[in-house]
């Protein structure tokens, strides 16, 4: 199975990386053959001792068998890929990371139903074809004794739950219930944050900061954190790079800060190591910095324009006035629990020299406002006046005035007009100049003005974060007329597609129903299967607040991935009772003995699906983080799925089957227990 999807993602042009092969199951490619295993293996025992040794009778008895099973399992199968239908609906950032997922489990799943309908029944044939299948024909000969403790406890279990249907139900409902509603209180967040085994600081200095001051302050910011022993080294990037993919302006510089081996270290965790550095930078006069992480801060650029997880964009026309209103929000953002790195975007604060012409004394002078201002052009900014030329390269010779003579308004006052008589003049004379603070950058988008506000997270979750910080911000802040706010950041992402899949989950879950109709024929039947979707999300549920882990894509993804797992075995137990049936068993007996037959299979599906996701949910090494959520959901949500699988089932299963025989016999008194 694997082999087939490694060629597939070959041809899609598809790599083997961190998403791509994540989320693949060793126990998820087997679940299909397990079933076709053990029903083989079963069919075999079933024959008396002494017709087992006839090849044709076990032939026969294997196809059955493999028969017996197969439509079920390739429902289920389909099923299991029709469940990661919504993930391939997402959109951005989201689906970059979790359609490469969707796709490579989707091919393996698939490649592994057709070997366990092709390769598996044919090497079961001959590795069976001489074998001696132990066990007695009751079925319980070759049984280990724990798993006969374990039937005859499940058979106790069962026949308790379904002398009280009433009170099962009840309870899973309760058990839903408070699934559901614990979820508000979970907190949630777009995805975990990846530790990527280095940080990258954000760092920003006043607009009119000199080059070489900034140069001293970001010495002083690396010397800083080298007394970290936690840090291996830092380098600092000031300005842009000469190809300019960047537009950082001299006040800017990113530090990459490289984390010496972990035996070194004294904070337990980066988590915990960013507080403590954050209070030593914070000794540092006139800097603002974030703390994000390479990877992350140039994805959340690209995707939003916004490098931290909440930023609040405030759009109007007149700059004083945004810049008012975003510190305002930056006050109110500031005093909300769990904020850091809370800064302004900065639109001001680059000096300007302004020149205010007197127009009735140039006039006088017989002087234009280009005369002015070319001379004043020329002396600042210089012109080119030759070339000097090397090889096949050309240098422009720029002259202008020397520093002294430019670098004041005084100074630049000083400059000499010719005037049309032949006679000078200085600049100061026909115009005023005075030195201003006037916007460093202006900042669009949708061809609006704005400014922005932004802030990290830490110790709580973004989503009731954000949440907060929007009814606070329309609580306390009153926008001047013509000026609006817009959130954007990781934020964005998660509200982007918090709404996609609540759209999308639905649909997939009435295509689910329709694919179950189609295998059983009854609604009712359909029906009694997809419980297994909410029972599911129980443990689930439970497992994340076990593990204190937040509610993100990632857990999302892990839920919907359980999905099919838990109705794949539904779908098994409720086809073999109808089988039972069929066969003439009364609705109480196929019941408890498909539970009692099937008992084995679902245990082992998803026992196996389990301890292949306990690598992910357990490790802690990089890029963890993005798979624990998933491989903890998917693992608590098999316990209750498979619990409820067993107990509520079967009690639901009979209770609709009475209620149907009563409406189709309303005459007919009918016992609530008898069969």
């Amino acid at each position: 199975a694997l082999l087939g999807a490694f060629w597939v993602m070959k041809q899609a042009g598809m790599t083997a990386n961190l998403m791509s092969l994540g989320a693949l199951d060793f126990g998820l490619l087997v679940d299909a053959s397990i079933v076709l295993v053990e029903n083989i293996v079963r069919r075999l025992r079933s024959l008396p001792i002494d017709a087992r040794q006839d090849p044709a009778l076990r032939q026969r008895t294997l196809r059955e068998a493999a028969m017996e099973v197969g439509r079920p399992i390739v429902f289920g199968i389909v099923v299991i890929v029709a469940v990661y239908a919504p993930v391939t609906a997402l959109q951005g950032l989201e689906r970059k990371m979790f359609l490469p997922m969707a796709f490579t489990v989707c091919v393996a799943v698939l490649v592994s139903l057709l070997l366990a309908l092709t390769y598996v029944p044919v090497v079961a044939s001959y590795l069976f074809a001489r074998a001696d299948v132990r066990g007695d024909p009751d079925e319980t000969g070759h049984d280990a004794r724990w798993f006969v403790r374990l039937r005859a406890r499940y058979e106790q279990l069962l026949a308790q739950a379904m002398s009280s249907p009433a009170r099962v139900v009840a309870g899973a409902a309760v058990l839903l219930t408070v699934a559901l509603g614990s979820l508000p209180f979970l907190g949630s967040e777009f995805m975990p944050k990846l530790d990527e085994g280095s940080l990258l600081i954000e760092t920003r200095r006043a607009p009119s900061i000199a080059l070489s001051e900034g140069t001293a302050v970001s010495a002083e910011v690396e010397r800083t954190l080298l007394r970290f022993p936690e840090v291996h080294s830092v380098v600092t990037n000031l300005g842009r790079p000469q190809e300019a993919t960047e537009t950082m302006a001299l006040n800017q510089a990113d530090v990459y800060v490289r984390f010496s081996p972990r035996s070194r270290w004294k904070a337990r965790s980066v988590d915990a190591l960013i507080p403590q550095m954050d209070s030593a930078l914070a000794q540092i006069p006139g800097l603002d910095y974030e703390f994000s992480a390479p990877m992350r801060m140039r994805l959340d650029e690209v995707v939003s324009g916004i490098k931290t997880d909440l930023g609040v964009k405030i759009f109007g026309d007149s700059l004083p006035l945004l810049q008012a209103t975003a510190e305002e929000v930056r006050g109110v953002v500031e005093g909300i629990r769990g904020a850091e790195d809370v800064s302004v975007g900065v639109s001001a604060g680059a000096m300007q020299l302004v020149l205010d012409i007197d127009r009735v004394a140039i006039g006088r002078y017989g002087l234009s406002v280009a005369d002015v201002r070319e001379a004043v052009e020329t002396g600042v900014g210089g012109m080119a006046a030759s070339d000097v030329i090397e090889g096949r390269r050309r240098f422009p010779i720029v002259v202008r005035l020397d520093a002294p003579y430019r670098s004041t308004p005084e100074a630049v006052g000083q400059i000499l007009l010719h005037t049309p008589t032949g006679g000078t003049v200085r600049v100061s004379q026909v115009a005023r100049l005075q030195t201003v603070e006037g916007p460093e950058v202006i900042n669009h988008e949708g061809g609006q003005r704005y400014v922005v506000v932004q802030a990290n997270v830490r110790g709580r979750d973004l989503g009731g974060f954000a949440a907060e910080v929007e009814r606070a911000v329309r609580n306390r802040v009153t926008l001047p007329p013509g000026t609006y706010l817009s959130y954007g950041g990781q934020f964005e992402n998660q509200e982007r597609a918090t709404r996609r899949l609540a759209v999308i989950v639905p649909i997939v879950l009435i295509l689910i129903g329709a694919l179950l109709y189609a295998g059983f024929g009854a609604l009712r039947h359909a029906l009694v299967v997809m419980l297994n979707v909410p029972f599911a999300l129980v443990g689930g549920v439970a497992a994340l607040w076990v593990r204190g882990i937040h509610l993100n894509l990632s857990a999302v993804v892990g839920m919907i991935a359980v999905f099919g797992i838990a109705i794949l075995n539904g779908l098994v137990l409720v086809s073999y009772i109808n089988q039972l049936r069929t066969e003439g068993l009364s609705l109480a007996e196929a019941i408890v003995k498909g539970a009692r037959v099937r008992l084995r299979p679902v245990l082992a599906t998803a026992t196996v699906a389990s301890v292949g996701f306990l690598p992910m949910a357990l490790s802690t090494s990089a890029g963890a983080e993005v798979q624990r959520p998933l491989a903890t959901v998917v693992i608590g949500g098999l316990v209750s799925a498979t619990i409820l699988t067993l107990l509520v089932l079967p009690t639901v299963y009979a209770w609709v089957e009475r209620r149907r025989s009563r409406a189709l016999s309303p005459r007919l008194a009918v016992d609530p227990r008898s069969p």
